[in-house]
């Protein structure tokens, strides 16, 4: 892949799974069930934007971007209405509008899953080509390993003052092909998007997101809970949070994000809230989420 993936152990959480299974040589699992159709219907474009029917919460970062790394908070957030969802996701993006997009974390997301479980997906987005994709509803991303399942199940999840488990997900360019990778915990590949799917994000991205996402026709006005469904400023164990926030520089190694270049917030403070944002030697960190309309 052209990057040694190998990261801080995480402290004071346990590592969640991704689903897997075994498959033969040359064969990779696709997920299938009475939903498959609507895996590309929706998709997270706008996730840095104030777009209608959806409210965001956590980091956006404008730079040079050649990779982003981040452990993210696995919580099974309630979501009611069919058709929205509720998500805990890195992003990186370029171009004018929303341009190309790359991301990947967990959502809760009953249109596309068919359940309220919490599942690892991933999206792509070229606008220019009038394209969105999620997981493997259209062709674009090129999985190398055998056993993770897109779409599959992340377990165990976090409990409200209970366990804590997390997933470490990578997204970086090998400095050689100019493909994006998609890896995860430590040194495990799960695939990649060949720069030829996107019109701006050759070379490198410009902006990032760490954080928490709702979205749907009705994530506004009746919202979903986002993170653990409590409010940031209820810390460990009881908020959800993305830490060992860390980014890729143009000599394919990693480096602290610089806090000038970050901008925390909430599109909607009164439903999603950020606490303890700042930065460590692992990384940057913030909690985020709050109850929605489960008030």
């Amino acid at each position: 892949m052209g990057m040694d993936v190998k990261n801080p152990s995480i402290s004071s959480i346990s590592e969640a799974q991704l689903s897997s299974v075994e498959c033969p040589t040359g064969t990779i699992p696709i997920l299938r069930n009475n939903k498959q159709d609507n895996m590309s219907i929706l998709n997270t474009k706008a996730v840095i934007t104030t777009g209608e029917q959806q409210e965001v919460t956590g980091i956006k970062y404008s730079d040079d971007i050649y990779g982003i790394r981040a452990t993210i908070n696995i919580y099974e957030p309630m979501v009611k209405h069919f058709w929205d969802l509720s998500g805990s996701w890195i992003q990186i993006n370029n171009g004018p509008g929303h341009g190309d997009v790359i991301g990947a974390g967990s959502w809760v997301s009953p249109s596309t899953s068919g359940d309220n479980f919490a599942r690892f997906h991933i999206s792509w987005n070229n606008e220019a080509q009038k394209k969105s994709c999620t997981d493997h509803g259209c062709p674009g991303f090129v999985q190398v390993s055998s056993s993770v399942v897109l779409g599959g199940r992340v377990h165990p999840v976090s409990v409200y003052n209970g366990p804590q488990y997390g997933i470490k997900v990578l997204i970086f360019k090998d400095p050689k092909t100019k493909n994006w990778w998609l890896a995860y915990g430590e040194k495990k590949a799960i695939g990649y998007w060949p720069s030829s799917q996107f019109s701006y994000m050759n070379e490198m991205a410009t902006s990032a997101f760490w954080g928490g996402y709702v979205q749907g026709k009705t994530a506004i006005e009746d919202s979903p809970q986002m993170g653990s469904g409590h409010f940031a400023s209820e810390g460990f164990g009881k908020a959800a949070f993305i830490k060992d926030i860390l980014m890729v520089n143009e000599r394919n190694k990693y480096q602290a994000p610089n806090p000038v270049k970050a901008q925390p917030g909430s599109t909607n403070p009164t439903k999603y809230t950020y606490a303890d944002y700042g930065i460590n030697s692992n990384g940057m960190h913030i909690y985020y989420g709050g109850p929605g309309n489960y008030i």
